[in-house]
C-alpha cells in the first residue's frame, strides 16, 4: 500500500519514498537501508532516483566511499525527518496502546564526560524508561550527526551556525586556577596574576612551549604567560595532573567541584576567571523529536541544571 501527497506543482511524492530518503542518509548507504527495509539495494536506489526526479534537484552525492548530502538534501532531509519520526512514532504508540519512549538513542559527547556526568544518572534514567537504549559515542572530535546516525551531540563553546538545533543545558561559567594543597605547601601561593609565571602550570601543549591564558578579574580582562613541565591535551589529564601535585591548572569548574569538595584541590587567585560558554546539546531535527530523544533531553537538562545552579550558588 502506497501513501502519497500531492505538491502545489501537482506532482505526486510517495511518503514512502520520502522515509526510505529519511533511513538511506541514516544508514550511510543504500546497502544498509536496503536491509533495514528488506529490499534489495538497486530498488532502494531507483527509488531515491525517482524521488529526486520529481523534486527536481539531487539530494545525495554518490561516491564509492560513502554517500553525502548535497545543500538540498541537507535542508530536506532536516524538514522530513522529524515527521517522519513523528508518523512512525505515532504508529507504533497505537500498537503498544502506549507514549512509553522507546528505541535507541545515540548520543555522541566528549571522552570525558562521565567525569561529571554521573554513571549513577545513566542508571536512573534507564530504570525509568526500560524500553530506551542508550549508545554513547566518546570522541573530543565533533561528530557528523547525519554521517554517524547521531541522535544527541553534546557540545562545549560557542555552537557554530551548523543548521542543527541547539539548547543550552549549562549556561556560561568560569573556569577556575587550582591546585593541590600539597604543591601550595611547597611552592607558596600566588598573590597576583603576574606571579604565575613564576609557576609550574598545567596546559595544552603551544608551539613555543608558553601559553596565555585570558582571565577576567577585578580591574577586566587581563592576560598571563605561562609555563611548566608537564602539558595534556585533555582537561581531564591536566586534572588529575593537578591533583597529582605538579603545579596549577585552569579548569571547569563543574570538573572540579568534586576535588575542591574533597580538599583534594583548592582555588587560587579566586577573583579570576576564564569565562566558558557552557554545555549545550545538538540534535538533527527540528520537530517531533522521538519521544526517547526528547526524554532523555529533558532528563539531561534537570540533572544538569541541578549541578550548575549549586556552581552559580558557590
Amino acid at each position: 500500500m502506497h501513501s502519497s501527497i500531492s505538491g502545489s506543482n501537482g506532482k505526486m511524492f510517495d511518503l514512502n519514498d520520502i522515509a526510505l530518503f529519511v533511513q538511506v542518509v541514516r544508514c550511510g548507504s543504500f546497502a544498509e537501508a536496503a536491509r533495514h527495509a528488506g529490499m534489495p539495494p538497486n530498488t532502494v536506489s531507483r527509488r531515491i532516483q525517482q524521488l529526486e526526479a520529481r523534486l527536481g534537484t539531487r539530494l545525495l552525492q554518490r561516491s564509492t566511499r560513502k554517500l553525502s548530502l548535497t545543500p538540498a538534501g541537507q535542508d530536506f532531509h532536516e524538514r522530513c525527518a522529524g515527521g517522519i519520526d513523528g508518523l512512525i512514532e505515532a504508529g507504533q504508540a497505537l500498537m503498544l496502546g502506549s507514549r512509553e519512549p522507546s528505541g535507541r538513542v545515540r548520543v555522541a559527547a566528549p571522552a570525558d564526560i562521565f567525569d561529571f556526568f554521573p554513571m549513577e544518572w545513566i542508571t536512573y534514567f534507564l530504570q525509568a524508561y526500560p524500553r530506551v537504549q542508550l549508545e554513547f559515542v566518546l570522541s573530543d572530535a565533533r561528530a557528523d550527526l547525519i554521517a554517524e546516525q547521531i541522535d544527541i551531540a553534546f557540545r562545549g563553546g560557542p555552537l557554530p551556525d551548523s543548521g542543527y538545533v541547539g539548547r543550552q543545558l549549562v549556561r556560561t561559567l568560569g573556569d577556575n586556577l587550582v591546585a593541590s594543597p600539597a604543591y601550595l605547601a611547597e611552592h607558596g601561593v600566588p598573590a597576583t596574576l603576574a606571579d604565575l609565571g613564576q609557576y609550574d602550570c598545567l596546559a595544552p601543549a603551544q608551539p613555543g612551549g608558553r601559553a596565555r591564558w585570558r582571565l577576567h578579574g577585578p580591574q577586566g580582562a587581563e592576560e598571563v604567560q605561562v609555563s611548566g613541565r608537564f602539558k595534556a591535551n585533555t582537561a581531564q589529564a591536566l586534572r588529575k595532573a593537578a591533583v597529582a601535585g605538579l603545579g596549577i591548572a585552569l579548569l571547569p569548574h563543574m570538573m572540579v567541584l568534586p576535588d575542591i569538595q574533597a580538599e583534594r584541590l583548592v582555588t587560587v587567585l579566586p577573583q579570576y576567571q576564564q569565562m566558558s560558554h557552557g554545555l549545550s546539546v545538538l540534535y538533527p531535527s527540528r520537530r517531533h523529536l522521538p519521544a526517547a530523544v526528547s526524554a532523555f533531553i529533558d532528563f539531561v537538562v534537570e540533572r544538569l541544571g541541578e549541578v550548575s545552579g549549586d556552581v552559580a550558588g558557590r
